[in-house]
């Protein structure tokens, strides 16, 4: 299958990518002619427009910041689409406008599968990040082999819908730990604690996470270069507390970490590196959080 791959940022260059190295035919297409370039190099042919690469393809992912924008990159796409086609969206999506795009996909005769995947960008440059699907059957098993090209474990979550809400919670729960973790550091540099080793000690502890094992690290580093956004986190957060109020599940720790996002884009800008949210306490204590011997970004 020719597959076609819209959207070649952070997250959608690797995924990209890992699709070329699996050796499938893949042409992509970028509003950056520079991303899209790279991906030449790899392999890929490289169209002038969205529209022109589903018409070269049998199916079609993309990886784009919005709804909006991926409704927008739809509309170009769908009167060149093969009929029986595949949209295969990695964004991050409210379940809402899955299923409203879904529905404007199928008067074009293609039908969609949500994929948003989840671990990071350093998991996706190598092909290891984990992909959430919402779809039917049949679709999940035809692009199966694409879908493990990108990541190294896949959950088929249920029909349309399903992939939105637990990749929403999952970024829920980053944004919290993340809010959790800086607290934590600050404690122990305050505490007149050594960083690095109560960083340490604290992974080797039962109040460890992923969070922690990361984005900490890049917090002591000083460069928060997580390749993610204050503004995409709100969007996630928003979509959180959305559901919260849909199913009757208060969401007291999101929201509070909601208005710490909401700080941190006053006072840095919205295309401020998440991790900044603990540089908002940094400041507010003038305390660094720095230690030696950890990575600018996550390889």
């Amino acid at each position: 299958m020719k597959y076609g791959y819209v959207g070649l940022g952070n997250l959608g260059g690797h995924i990209a990518a890992s699709l070329i190295r699996a050796g499938h035919q893949v042409t992509v297409y970028d509003r950056d002619p520079a991303l899209a370039a790279r991906h030449r190099e790899k392999g890929a042919r490289v169209a002038g427009s969205a529209a022109e690469v589903a018409a070269a393809s049998d199916h079609v992912f993309t990886c784009l910041p919005s709804p909006a924008v991926s409704e927008a990159v739809l509309a170009q796409m769908l009167p060149e689409m093969k009929a029986g086609a595949t949209w295969i969206e990695n964004s991050t999506l409210g379940r809402d406008d899955v299923l409203r795009l879904a529905g404007l996909a199928q008067v074009g005769e293609v039908r969609m599968l949500e994929a948003p995947v989840t671990g990071g960008v350093h998991l996706a440059a190598r092909g290891e990040i984990t992909v959430l699907v919402g779809g039917e059957q049949d679709l999940f098993d035809l692009h199966r082999p694409a879908l493990e090209a990108i990541g190294n474990r896949l959950f088929h979550m249920g029909p349309l819908g399903s992939a939105s809400i637990i990749k929403v919670i999952t970024n829920m729960l980053a944004f919290i730990h993340l809010k959790a973790t800086s607290e934590a550091l600050m404690l122990a540099k305050r505490g007149g604690l050594d960083l690095g080793q109560a960083w340490h000690a604290i992974r080797a502890s039962s109040g460890n996470s992923f969070v922690h094992e990361t984005e900490g690290a890049l917090i002591l580093n000083g460069s928060y270069d997580i390749a993610f956004s204050v503004d995409l986190a709100l969007k996630d957060l928003g979509f959180a507390l959305g559901f919260g109020r849909e199913f009757g599940v208060p969401l007291e720790l999101a929201a509070m970490t909601e208005q710490t996002y909401v700080a941190a884009r006053a006072a840095y800008g919205g295309a401020a590196q998440s991790p900044m949210i603990a540089k908002l306490l940094e400041d507010m204590l003038a305390t660094d959080l720095r230690a030696e011997g950890f990575p600018a970004r996550l390889e």
